[in-house]
């Protein structure tokens, strides 16, 4: 596995009514390969994947991987909450290209699922089915668990786990698991606001839905932090914070995307259930972008 570092973006799935809109996703890695952004992740949270079928993750993991060059890393979501059909979805996403799989922790019966035990279990097997390396994704704010970092750092043990996105948002969690881990386990953050201190810890980076329409800022964040340029940095990011507040944070995968067709990206709407921001809440985001320079 090449070594994974700097920023990801996990990759909106695009909609048009209820179908799939596979050239609106094209559009949008076109654009984002102009970037400097390590690389992508398709069917992660941002990609709506418990929305989709699997004939539908199939077109998507397709599209996506003919529409990413070589340089950019090519990571999959491939987590469900049993072990089967967590094995065999990763093996589907290693059969059409994905380099990484993303395992989401299984959470629907929450009181077996989080203990360390349970998971310790579901993560070695599929690790040991894998024909690809596993990253693990920690993610309690949608799960309702979250991974402790005892429990992460025995899985870091097993040769085909190789990193985690850690979403909590937790800084003094995502130090411990980088003192526990092995120096080449990818610590990578899912929170925007964590991303600056983490890479300060010793974050390789992040998987952040914020460079979806910020990919040249976090990027350009990155490598000031990586740099020691850390007040220049910190500039970047506090002009960022209104941003990721509002767009992602108040108004979840309908912000996002309502920012991507604001940007005259595609954003689309998301699917039902989710919603997208009525008039008013699409000017609050038309503001907030126009006063980071995002417009």
């Amino acid at each position: 596995m090449r070594e994974i570092e700097g920023v990801l973006i996990p990759v909106p799935t695009p909609f048009r009514g209820e179908e799939l809109a596979l050239d609106g996703l094209r559009e949008n890695l076109a654009r984002w390969n102009q970037t400097d952004l390590a690389g992508y992740v398709v069917l992660g949270s941002t990609g709506e994947f418990p929305m989709l079928s699997e004939a539908e993750r199939d077109q998507v993991l397709a599209t996506a991987r003919e529409a990413t060059p070589g340089d950019k890393v090519f990571i999959a979501g491939t987590g469900a909450n049993s072990t089967q059909q967590t094995v065999r979805f990763t093996r589907r996403a290693a059969e059409m290209g994905a380099e990484v799989a993303l395992v989401i922790t299984p959470h629907y019966f929450k009181r077996g699922f989080s203990q360390p035990a349970t998971q310790l279990r579901h993560y070695r097997a599929v690790a040991d089915a894998s024909p690809i390396p596993v990253f693990i994704y920690n993610f309690p704010q949608n799960t309702g668990i979250n991974l402790d970092p005892e429990t992460v750092a025995t899985l870091a043990e097993h040769p085909n786990i190789r990193g985690i996105k850690d979403s909590s948002g937790d800084i003094p969690q995502a130090a411990h698991i980088i003192h526990a881990t092995p120096k080449d386990f990818a610590v990578l953050v899912g929170a925007a606001l964590a991303f600056l201190p983490a890479l300060s810890v010793g974050a390789a980076g992040g998987i952040l839905a914020l460079g979806n329409i910020a990919p040249r800022e976090v990027s350009q964040l990155y490598r000031l932090a990586r740099a020691g340029r850390l007040e220049e940095a910190k500039e970047i990011a506090y002009r960022l914070v209104p941003v990721d507040r509002v767009v992602h944070g108040r108004y979840g995968i309908g912000g996002l995307k309502a920012a991507l067709d604001l940007q005259a990206a595609y954003g689309g709407p998301p699917r039902a259930p989710l919603a997208t921001p009525d008039g008013d809440a699409i000017e609050e985001i038309r503001e907030i972008l126009a006063t980071a320079g995002l417009l």
